[in-house]
């Protein structure tokens, strides 16, 4: 009983290795590749979009990771590796883009939009329920029109035609 986490464990890193790349391309050391995996869920596939490139099968994110590889062979550090891939690609290939005054208007944009919705939608609610006062000529007439008065302000041949009276004859 007591084999069996270890049995799992086993098989969960014998199948997250098998699925994370070829054999060939990972780093003898294995602090190194666990480095590189760390580094592959900080940076975008440019091609996914919404996907590290851990977990991208595009193969630019394997040409990604083989950068990220290369450049920990040569003995940069991850600052360095996320600075290179920046000035290539720009701030869009890292998954959490640092708050930068070039990149205010994506981090402060959806808060300026829904503040500029929601004001907007105040003032056309405020708009619509202020109602001009009527003038005495106005009342007059709805005075004459609630107390069952005709309203001849429409002129004869715009009334509206009176229906006849149904009488329950079928015709």
């Amino acid at each position: 009983m007591k084999r069996l986490p270890q049995l799992f464990a086993a098989l969960f890193a014998t199948l997250s290795l098998a699925a994370a790349s070829d054999p060939a391309e990972r780093l003898p050391d294995p602090a190194q590749e666990a480095r590189a995996r760390h580094l592959f869920q900080e940076i975008r596939c440019l091609v996914c979009q919404n996907e590290s490139i851990d977990d991208s099968e595009a193969d630019l994110a394997h040409d990604l990771r083989q950068i990220v590889r290369e450049q920990i062979r040569a003995g940069r550090t991850d600052r360095e590796i996320r600075d290179f891939l920046v000035a290539r690609y720009g701030q869009f290939v890292l998954l959490k883009p640092p708050f930068t005054g070039g990149n205010l208007a994506l981090w402060l944009g959806p808060f300026a939009v829904l503040l500029l919705g929601g004001g907007l939608l105040v003032l056309r609610v405020r708009r619509q329920s202020v109602v001009d006062p009527l003038s005495a000529e106005e009342e007059q007439r709805l005075a004459a029109l609630l107390a069952g008065a005709p309203d001849d302000t429409f002129a004869p041949e715009r009334r509206p035609k009176e229906k006849p009276a149904d009488d329950g004859k079928v015709t």
